[in-house]
């Protein structure tokens, strides 16, 4: 059961995020109201927006893209029994790495640190599933 903890950790982060994001976007949509055609595909909404709102948009999207392996291996340790000390200590790893990304994107979004922190994360998921592959065989 607890390896669940971490994979609700990242739930957390991701509300934390949605509720940041949200509360930027809607004062724009309540003041754009009736005119936002122009924005029927968010490709075309991205460069109208302020370079701190892109930040929290990509931030966003990202929080859905990467960590839904995470949400998988995690289920799958938990479903198999295999939640030992080194699974629970990388997906907290995994988990303090998105915090740390997240937070990197959202303010000063240095590039240069956001790939070391997210090339960190990468390396913690492929772990966790090699590990669970060493475990299955």
């Amino acid at each position: 059961m607890e390896i669940l903890y971490p994979m609700f950790g990242m739930i957390v982060l991701s509300g934390i995020i949605l509720v940041i994001f949200a509360s930027t976007r809607v004062p724009g949509i309540y003041k754009m109201w009736g005119k936002l055609q122009f924005a029927k595909h968010s490709a075309d909404l991205h460069p109208k927006l302020p370079e701190k709102a892109r930040y929290l948009t990509d931030n966003y999207n990202h929080i859905f893209e990467q960590p839904t392996l995470f949400y998988a291996i995690t289920i799958y340790i938990f479903l198999i029994g295999n939640t030992d000390t080194t699974n629970i200590f990388l997906a907290w790893f995994y988990v303090v790495t998105r915090i740390i990304h997240s937070a990197i994107q959202i303010t000063v979004n240095n590039v240069s640190w956001r790939a070391t922190i997210f090339g960190i994360g990468s390396l913690i998921l492929v772990l966790m599933i090699l590990k669970e592959i060493l475990f299955f065989l």
